[in-house]
Order: C-alpha cells, then structure tokens, then sequence
C-alpha cells in the first residue's frame, strides 16, 4: 500500500507566501519593468522592413538576425536560473538590463550587418539575465496566488512587445532614432535596482524565519515528470515556432498579401500583439481556479480553428483571426510556467531559465527556418505551413492532473 504524501508540486503555496500575501508593488514593478524590457526588445523586430531596406537583407538575413538574439537569451537563461537558485544575485536583474542598453545603443549606430548581430547578441544577454531573476521575483511576491503573480509579469512583457510596434511607427524614422528608446532602459534599471533591494531584503527576511526549521519535499515520480518536461516543451515549440510566423513576418505578409504600408502593418502588428498582451492575464489566474491542464489544453488545442482559418481569410478576418489568435495562445505560457515550477518545487530559476529560454530559442529557431521558407516559397506559404502547429495540443492529454492529486491528497 502506498504511503499518502503531500507534494509541493500539489499544493506549491509555502507557508510564508500564505502568511506574508500577495505583494501587488513589488509585482506591478516587475510587470513595469517587463514592459519596458520587452518594448525594447519588439523594437527590433518592428523595424526590420527599415533594416531589411537600409542594409539590403533578404528574409534569411532577417531570420538570422531573430535566431542570434534568441539563441544568446536561451542558452543563457537556464544557467543564469541554476546558478541563482543557489546564489542569487538581487542586483543582477539591473545589471542585465545594462546589456540591453548597451545593444541598444549599438543598434543605433550599426555600420554593418555583422555589427547587426553583435547588437542583438546583447540585447539576447540582457534578456537572459531579466527573465529567470525576474519571475522568481514574481513567485517570491506571490503570496502563493502563483497563476495570478506570473500573469501579472507577463502582462507587463506583452503590453512592452505590444507598443513596441506603435512606438517604431511614431518615433523610429531613422536607424539613429531608435537611440531614444536608451531612456526606456534608463527608467528600467532605476526601477529593477529598487526591486532588488527589497528582493535581498526579503531573501534575508526569509532566511531568518527558516533558520533551524527544515521543509520536507516529497516529488512526483521522476517518470511522471520526465514525461511532463518533454510534453510542456513539445508545447512550447507548438506556440512559439507559430508565434514566429507573427512576430517577425506578419508585418511582411500584411504588405505582400494586401498591399499595406509599412506604418500601417505596424497598426496591426501592434493589435495582435495587444490580444496576447490581454489573453497572458488571463491565463494564470483561471488556472489557479480550475487547473494549470485545462487552461494549457484550451489554449493550445483550442487555437487550431482559427489559425487554420487565416491563410485564406481577407484583411478584415485576417485582423479579426490574429486578435482571437494572440488572445487565446498568450493564455498558455504563464500557465506552462507556474506547472512546471510546481513539477520540479526548490528549482524556480533553473525552470524559469529553462521556459522562457527554450520558448526564446523555438522563436529564433522558428524565425530563421521560416524565413528560409519564405524566401524559397513566398511568405504566404508560411502561414499555411503553420496553421498545423497548434494541433500539438493534444499532447496536453499526457499531463498529470495535478488539481486532482490536490484532492485526493
């Protein structure tokens, strides 16, 4: 007979997150600060028809410029993650955004396309600083509301991804131009300096309560969560490979397929990229109520009508059909995220590092290999190719259910 044990991958919430609550300045913070990371960082994907135009690149060179910054924050996050998780650093999270200034400003001045990618490489290492540190900030912040601290930060991220575009549209009409964003990375070093002092204080705080006190962690079977690793990354290339086809291409195929200017492209590139901003807080709250699987197999899955619908709609519904599409798949990283933290309990950056670095690595990946696509196929194709993706949502049926082993716990 199997002895009854109750896991933190079950019932995550720590004691001192219930007895502490939710610390909504600390998360609006970091949500701010997410804006501000990942506004910079859609700039550079909003301005590619002026870099593809300024320095003559084809749609390769495009994807190859996608592929070094996301290959640099990828590699990176999971060992900045391990590391932290032993050692954190509560001043890193500044530290990282310096990087990103830094590209930033090289960007600007950019001679050449080798210069290009030198410039994007530290944006990546920026990037792969942020995100680990960041959502452990998110998670210590919690007050074990877990589902509801990580949509909060990643709204932040997706409303910056989202007025990117509308601010390149406005601002950036020049390569020189795109300096006036190195405010922005200002502003957010001022404001991830203040979060890591309280993030130290807190790590002290915390550290004293502990003191003499051990925590005994019972996991799931290594198998089960072996196999849930693989089933959640298998989704995350799902979500993130079709992602790739919009980030970096929809302003491209708006142009090809309509005939659009580059301005206007940018109008609907943003209100796609607002929809995923809306659809990210949803998903963690509603997956702190009904389960983290319902939420991941709703978005995924529940997402393929409608990609498989938009290669063949016009301009209205192709507006229309992105929206639905943004809403409904931002729905699902949060939620993959906090069930992975609870699949593997201790190890929040290595996990974090991990997610957000294999979900940056799939977009580069996905933005090189389509881009090739494009240039030996059209940028069309690439839309019907990857309407498919989503369907890789059925895999969620080989997730453990883990609100239902809460119960019978």
């Amino acid at each position: 007979m199997r002895p009854r044990t109750m896991s933190t991958t079950i019932n995550p919430a720590h004691p001192a997150d219930r007895e502490e609550g939710t610390r909504f300045r600390v998360l609006y913070a970091i949500s701010f600060a997410h804006f501000l990371n990942d506004m910079i960082q859609s700039l550079i994907l909003a301005i590619y028809p002026m870099l593809k135009g300024g320095f003559n690149l084809s749609f390769t060179q495009i994807g190859l410029l996608t592929l070094t910054y996301q290959v640099t924050a990828s590699l990176l996050q999971p060992v900045v993650g391990l590391y932290t998780d032993k050692h954190p650093k509560p001043h890193s999270l500044a530290i990282g955004m310096g990087f990103t200034l830094c590209g930033l400003l090289l960007l600007s001045v950019a001679p050449t396309y080798g210069v290009l990618l030198v410039a994007a490489a530290l944006v990546g290492t920026g990037s792969s600083i942020f995100h680990p540190e960041s959502s452990r900030v998110a998670r210590l912040a919690s007050g074990g509301q877990h589902g509801l601290a990580q949509s909060i930060f990643q709204v932040g991220g997706n409303g910056g991804s989202a007025m990117g575009p509308l601010l390149a549209a406005w601002i950036v009409h020049s390569q020189g131009s795109v300096a006036w964003f190195s405010l922005a990375a200002l502003l957010a070093i001022t404001v991830l300096w203040q979060i890591g002092g309280w993030y130290g204080r807190h790590l002290a705080e915390r550290a004293a309560k502990k003191k003499g006190a051990g925590v005994v962690v019972n996991k799931l079977p290594k198998s089960t969560v072996v196999r849930a690793i693989v089933v959640l990354l298998l989704l995350i290339f799902s979500k993130y490979f079709y992602m790739a086809s919009l980030n970096t291409y929809y302003t491209f195929y708006l142009m090809e397929k309509f005939g659009l200017a580059r301005q206007t492209s940018q109008i609907y590139l943003f209100l796609f990229l607002f929809a995923v901003a809306a659809g990210t807080i949803m998903g963690g709250p509603i997956g702190d109520r009904i389960g983290r699987k319902r939420v991941i197999w709703a978005s995924i899955l529940g997402v393929a009508p409608f990609t498989l619908m938009l290669p063949h709609a016009n301009l209205f519904w192709t507006a229309v059909l992105s929206v639905v599409i943004g809403f409904i798949l931002a729905s699902a990283f949060s939620a993959i995220l906090v069930f992975a933290q609870e699949l593997i309990p201790g190890k929040v950056g290595m996990v974090s590092g991990l997610f957000f670095g294999f979900a940056f690595g799939m977009g580069g990946i996905g933005a090189a290999v389509l881009g090739r696509l494009a240039d030996a196929h059209g940028i069309e194709t690439v839309y019907q190719l990857c309407a498919f993706l989503p369907l890789l949502g059925l895999l969620a049926v080989f997730l453990p259910d883990l609100r239902e082993r809460a119960k019978a716990a």
